[in-house]
């Protein structure tokens, strides 16, 4: 049996049909972390603790001051950088161990982490709510795409959460809902192009005034802000 409380967001994410379902699901936990570690958890030893040694990435840096919690922000960076990149400093060149660290640094998020668990637990819950109830069958292919990181992570995803004998009819649906939406893609942003030509300046758009913009989204999913 799925776990209900993956279940339920996901297929509130599937009902949408107004995007990649994963990106929605996506911006929903980075939403609520970000909310967290704003309010109280920002001040529990165990949270801090781990703020201390993974960092956080550019993104949800800009993300958090955007939040206008900046002495909530303050008060992590004041930690981070005492507990963490003040004392790795401190401690002279230590060959390789010491370049760990700083690589850790710079490429380490708490945000990301925890939201990546999370959406990977979805993902599998995605894969497994396809294989045992027909009406999510009929929900993924109404889905209007997948972007490309999410399409690559369902497919992982499902090689290792569904039995081989079926896993390719999964494959298969989550290919089609991609296909039919790359080929319309990719005509919208043709047109796109040609509408710069003035021998279509006084055609309609047809749709495609946005496909640059699709396009990104398609491409780039939610590493797109």
């Amino acid at each position: 049996m799925v776990e209900k409380i993956y279940t339920i967001p996901v297929n509130e994410a599937f009902d949408l049909y107004s995007g990649c379902p994963h990106c929605a699901l996506y911006k929903k936990l980075e939403d609520d972390e970000l909310d967290i570690i704003l309010g109280a958890a920002m001040m529990e030893p165990d949270t801090r603790i781990k703020t201390n040694a993974e960092g956080f990435c550019g993104k949800h840096f800009e993300l958090m001051f955007n939040l206008k919690n900046r002495l909530g922000l303050a008060l992590m960076i004041e930690s981070h950088l005492s507990e963490n990149i003040n004392k790795t400093l401190k401690g002279g060149f230590t060959g390789k161990i010491n370049n760990k660290k700083l690589e850790k640094n710079q490429t380490g998020c708490y945000v990301c982490s925890r939201i990546e668990y999370k959406l990977t637990k979805m993902l599998e819950t995605t894969a497994l709510l396809w294989e045992r109830e027909n009406e999510f069958k009929t929900k993924l292919a109404a889905q209007p795409y997948f972007c490309l990181q999410h399409y690559h992570s369902l497919l992982i995803t499902g090689e290792y959460t569904l039995n081989k004998k079926i896993y390719p009819d999964y494959a298969d649906a989550c290919r089609k809902v991609m296909v039919s939406y790359s080929e319309k893609l990719l005509a919208d942003v043709s047109w796109f192009v040609k509408k710069f030509d003035y021998r279509y300046k006084d055609e309609p758009w047809d749709g495609a005034k946005d496909a640059v913009e699709r396009a990104i989204r398609f491409l780039c999913g939610c590493k797109t802000l």
